[in-house]
C-alpha cells in the first residue's frame, strides 16, 4: 500500500474526511471491501501515535467520528496524579588550590632538630639500654607540591618502609632522586647526622626557590618497630616573600608496616600494609602500647624543628657537624631543660589478682586463705601509686588434721 500525505475525498462532502484523527491503539473494523479502503500514516508525537487517515471511499467516517469523541472523552475524564519530583543531595567536593609562590629568588634556610624525648616526659617502657633512647640522621628533601616523601592515611613507600623500620635511607635517596629525574619534583636532598640520646639537637642547612617551596622530612624513633616524626610539605613562600622563621612541634607517626607495640618489639610485619597514622596518647588504644596514656588528651612534643632565614651574606655550608654536647643534650640551651619539667605522669599498672590459695588453719578454727598480684608497671612522675598487691580472707579449713 502507498503512503501518502494528502487526499481528496472524491464525491463526499468535505466535512466527512478532509481532517487527519489522532488514534492510540485502537482497533477499526476495516472492511475487506474496496469501497471502504483506508490510507494511514503513523507518525510519533511525544510518546503518542498519530494516525493520518486518507479514505479514498468514506462509508465508516461517520463511525470513525463517533470512536474518536468517545475516546476524547474518556480520555479527559480520568484524572491526572502529579508525582513531585525528588531532589537527590549533591555532595561538592572541596577544591584545594596551592598558593603561586612568586618570589624571584632563592631562599637558603638553617634547620635545627631538637629531640626532647626524656624520661620524664615519656616515662612508659623509655629504653635506658640495648639501645637506650637515640634519633636516626635527619632525611630532608625540598620539592614542588605534587610530591611527598611520606603522607598521613597514605601507603608508605619501600623507601620509608626500610627507613622507619632500620634507619637505612638507601632506597628512601633512590626514590628521591627518581623523583627529581622522571617529573622534576625534587629540588634538593639533604641529611642531618645522628642524635645520641632522646634529648639532643642536630643541625643542617638547604635551599628553596619559587617553583620548589616545599621541605618534607623523617628522622626514626630509635628502638621502635616503625615509628618516626616528620614534616610533610611545609609552604616555605607565602606570596612574594620567603617565611623568615619557622617552629614546629612534632609527633610520633606509624609507618603502617610493623605491628609492634612497644620501643623494642620484635619485627612483627604488618599484613596487609597499614596506611601512615599519627599515634596518639590513646591510638593504638592498648594498654601494651608504649604510648597509651589515658589520662593525657595528647601526647607531649617528642621533637622540634626550627627552620631561619640565612640572610644573603651570611655563608652557606650544606652540613654542620653535631658537637658532643649537641649529642648528648647537655648545655643546648633552655628549650629542652625547660622540658624536663613537663612530666607526664605515670599510673602504675599491676596484673589481675591470682585465684585464692587452699585455707590454712587449725581444725575447729576458722582459717585463711590468701590471693596475691604483681606490678606491671612502676608509677612515675605523681602518678597513681600502686594499690595492695595481696589480699586475705577468713575461710573454713576443709582438710584439717
Amino acid at each position: 500500500m502507498k503512503t501518502i500525505s494528502q487526499s481528496k475525498c472524491t464525491g463526499q462532502p468535505r466535512h466527512r474526511c478532509s481532517t487527519p484523527q489522532l488514534f492510540h491503539n485502537s482497533t477499526l473494523p476495516f472492511s475487506n471491501s474496496t469501497e471502504n479502503s483506508f490510507i494511514w500514516i503513523l507518525t510519533p508525537v511525544k510518546n503518542m501515535e498519530k494516525l493520518m487517515i486518507v479514505c479514498s471511499s468514506c462509508g465508516v467516517v461517520h463511525w470513525l467520528a463517533g470512536l474518536i469523541l468517545t475516546l476524547v472523552g474518556s480520555i479527559q475524564a480520568m484524572p491526572v496524579t502529579i508525582m513531585p519530583a525528588t531532589i537527590m543531595p549533591v555532595t561538592v567536593e572541596p577544591v584545594t588550590v596551592e598558593p603561586v609562590c612568586l618570589a624571584d629568588t632563592t631562599a637558603k634556610y638553617s634547620l635545627t632538630f631538637t629531640g626532647m624525648w626524656s624520661q620524664a616526659a615519656f616515662p612508659k617502657q623509655y629504653p635506658i639500654h640495648r639501645p637506650p633512647a637515640q634519633w636516626s640522621p635527619l632525611i630532608g628533601v625540598t620539592h614542588s607540591s605534587d610530591y611527598h616523601i611520606w603522607q598521613q592515611n597514605e601507603f608508605a613507600s619501600n623507601g620509608v618502609r626500610e627507613f622507619s623500620e632500620k634507619g637505612e635511607a638507601w632506597t628512601l635517596m633512590k626514590e628521591v632522586e627518581a623523583a627529581g629525574e622522571h617529573i622534576q619534583s625534587v629540588y634538593g636532598l639533604f641529611s642531618a647526622p645522628a642524635v645520641v640520646g632522646g634529648m639532643g639537637q642536630m643541625t643542617s642547612e638547604f635551599e628553596v626557590f619559587s617553583r620548589h617551596s616545599f621541605l618534607s622530612l623523617m628522622v626514626r624513633i630509635v628502638p621502635s618497630p616503625d615509628w618516626f616524626l616528620g614534616v610533610d610539605s611545609l609552604n616555605l613562600c607565602e606570596g612574594d616573600h620567603w617565611k623568615e622563621s619557622v617552629t614546629l612541634d612534632l609527633y610520633p607517626y606509624d609507618a603502617g608496616t610493623d605491628s609492634g607495640f612497644t620501643f623494642s618489639s620484635p619485627n612483627f610485619e604488618t599484613i596487609p600494609q597499614d596506611k601512615v597514622t599519627q599515634i596518639t596518647s590513646s591510638s593504638p588504644s592498648h594498654p601494651a602500647n608504649s604510648f597509651y596514656y589515658p589520662r593525657l588528651k595528647t601526647l607531649p612534643p617528642m621533637g622540634k624543628v626550627t627552620l631561619k632565614k640565612i640572610k644573603s651574606n651570611q655563608i652557606f655550608s650544606m652540613l654542620m657537624e653535631p658537637t658532643q654536647f649537641n649529642q648528648t643534650g647537655q648545655e643546648i640551651g633552655n628549650d629542652i631543660e625547660d622540658s624536663l619539667t613537663n612530666s607526664t605522669p605515670l599510673d602504675c599498672e599491676v596484673s589481675v589478682w591470682s585465684p585464692w590459695g587452699l585455707c590454712q588453719g587449725k581444725c575447729g578454727d576458722s582459717g585463711v586463705r590468701h590471693r596475691t598480684r604483681y606490678i606491671h608497671l612502676q608509677p612515675a612522675n605523681n602518678g597513681v601509686v600502686c594499690p595492695l598487691l595481696e589480699e586475705e580472707k577468713k575461710c573454713i579449713p576443709d582438710n584439717c588434721l
